[in-house]
């Protein structure tokens, strides 16, 4: 009764009516777009559009579906406009300076991942254990990679658990289509190396610890010592990505080194370990960028390396005091 009341007053034009039906979907609408698009920015300003849509549209918001299933409708389309309108994103050139890595083992597909808070995750459903694989970025990363569509009906019937009927009518599709396309994308994701992090463990906290102390004492020897065989680096929107413990550590025996002092300031990322990382200049620490650990087994299986534009997301300043 509280919610048909609200919608009359919705439809009404009270404004204040809106914001409470929609609010309980604002959290889990956002992660949706995340995943489509891959950048938390892009996830935001579409989230705004599907709101508004939403708005304007009330009056023929007939109740046939659930509101949540008619806002994951407008959403996903206002996404899959996106996906279409929007440019391939340039990839940026190595910016650090005094540093000259040495030659990838490839140059990276996805270059326009970013990664998402915790934080924002936090007491809402997508904070259940079950759904952390849903956002890790192995996963994220794969599904960039898919095509447009099958991302869409892969999200909505394997994260969000959607009928094949309501995915169908979401996007104006048959049930056969719908099939079809998720039959291709699960070929696909499949297709795509890396795993999620695993949940963690005592074992797990002290592997980061030590990798934390390893990266922190310039001890290249030690980060080595504590990653996998076919560990992978990455470091969106740069396209390096080294691939294998040997090219890693002639990556890391250029980038850790005595005359270059990092400090690494915890926090959390697509559910799994990150740190801000602050390289000490002139007595101030530098905040040069954000590192996402995955972790695979015993070991560390992949660092990925975002740039420093991505630290207020998570509450970290862009320099420390000394």
């Amino acid at each position: 009764m509280v919610t048909t009341e609200l919608m009359i007053r919705a439809r009404a034009g009270d404004g204040s009516a809106f914001r409470e039906l929609t609010e309980p979907y604002r959290r889990e609408l956002h992660v949706h777009c995340y995943r489509m698009l891959g950048s938390i920015q892009d996830a935001e300003d579409v989230l705004q559009d599907t709101l508004l849509a939403a708005w304007q549209g009330l009056r023929g918001f007939e109740g046939r579906a659930s509101l949540r299933t008619w806002l994951y409708r407008i959403a996903t389309n206002r996404c899959l406009n996106a996906l279409r309108s929007t440019k391939r994103r340039q990839a940026k050139e190595w910016d650090v300076a005094d540093l000259q890595p040495p030659e990838p083992t490839r140059l990276g597909e996805i270059v326009w991942l970013e990664p998402y808070p915790d934080a924002l995750l936090e007491g809402g459903p997508e904070a259940r254990y079950e759904q952390t694989e849903a956002i890790s970025l192995a996963f994220i990363t794969a599904l960039q990679v898919l095509p447009a569509r099958q991302r869409a009906v892969l999200i909505l019937r394997e994260v969000l658990g959607y009928r094949a009927s309501e995915v169908a009518e979401m996007l104006d599709s048959s049930v056969e289509s719908v099939n079809s396309a998720l039959k291709r994308a699960r070929v696909g994701l499949q297709e795509q190396p890396g795993e999620p992090s695993a949940p963690e463990s005592p074992a797990q906290q002290a592997l980061v610890e030590k990798f934390v102390r390893a990266y922190q004492a310039s001890d290249v020897d030690a980060v080595v010592a504590l990653l996998a065989e076919d560990v992978r680096v990455s470091m969106p929107p740069v396209p390096l990505e080294y691939l294998g413990i040997d090219a890693v550590a002639a990556f890391y025996a250029e980038v850790i080194r005595p005359d270059r002092l990092y400090d690494l300031v915890p926090t959390r990322a697509n559910g799994q370990p990150a740190f801000g990382t602050y390289l000490r200049v002139d007595g101030i620490r530098r905040g040069t960028g954000l590192l996402v650990l995955t972790i695979s087994g015993d070991r560390i299986g992949a660092v990925t390396r975002f740039d420093n534009s991505v630290l207020p997301w998570f509450g970290l300043p862009r320099s420390l005091p000394d």
